[in-house]
């Protein structure tokens, strides 16, 4: 079960299972994540860099959706925004 889209796709989870998937931490996959910004004078790429998760300690990633969410956020039943792209 890839937990963090379990969290995204299910609103009303019981404590138990949240305190569960808190239990095994938060997932660290490697991602395919780039963005290309086009600026005044020329453009700008910016890459996944696995580094993130180790600045970040709430920082999760979530494989089947291919981006990053804040793991705190998601098991508490916060905001499911995913990080800008």
């Amino acid at each position: 079960m890839n937990s963090m889209d379990f969290l995204l796709t299910n609103e009303d989870i019981i404590y138990e299972i949240r305190t569960e998937i808190k239990q095994l931490g938060r997932p660290i996959p490697d991602l395919i994540i780039s963005k290309t910004d086009v600026g005044k004078s020329r453009n700008y790429s910016r890459n996944y860099n696995s580094s993130v998760y180790d600045r970040f300690n709430w920082l999760c990633g979530c494989p089947k959706r291919n981006n990053l969410f804040c793991f705190i956020c998601l098991v508490m039943g916060g905001n499911r925004m995913s990080w800008e792209r």
